[in-house]
């Protein structure tokens, strides 16, 4: 049943960067509607700040849940890519279980705070706090996902991905 479900999650996968592509080129066309109306017509507008602070916003969070691989995440590159299958599971049991714990800790308190935000609104867009915040909701339940999938393959005996310092953090 999983193989079956693999092409489902690569397309899948494939809509979440493109939506990303859109809030990146939505954030960039803002910024250049202020520059000019700030620079050329000396006429600063707020909306342009507000909707660009609200896509970064997003784009951190939905990009972190959605688009951000297991290999992608920050760790010491160094000591991770010097031990051994058994000591990587080790230490992606020893990571997952916290963020799994920590995650769903602030899951209920955040829902409540999120939903407690629908009295407030943007400045300039008048848009409720709580369509702002939700996104945290979303990346808090992939998260927890996440890290529950990548502790239980490694209580199976599947060691996260090895170094490969072709593929490291400079992109190369």
């Amino acid at each position: 049943m999983l193989r079956s479900l693999k092409p489902l999650g690569a397309w899948l996968a494939r809509r979440a960067e493109n939506v990303l592509v859109l809030m990146l080129g939505a954030m960039f066309a803002v910024f250049l509607v202020q520059i000019v109306f700030r620079y050329v017509f000396n006429l600063p507008i707020g909306w342009t700040h507000e909707i660009s602070v609200l896509l970064w916003l997003w784009l951190v969070l939905f990009g972190a849940a959605f688009v951000t691989r297991e290999s992608d995440e920050i760790r010491f590159d160094i000591i991770y890519g010097a031990v051994g299958p058994k000591a990587r599971r080790v230490m992606a049991v020893i990571t997952a279980v916290p963020l799994i714990v920590l995650y769903t800790i602030s899951l209920p308190a955040m829902a409540d705070y999120v939903s407690f935000m629908k009295v407030e609104r943007t400045a300039y867009l008048k848009l409720p706090f709580n369509w702002v915040y939700s996104i945290y909701l979303a990346f808090a339940v992939a998260a927890i996902a996440r890290y529950l999938w990548l502790c239980w393959q490694a209580l199976r005996g599947k060691a996260p991905e090895a170094f490969d310092p072709t593929k490291a953090g400079s992109g190369v």
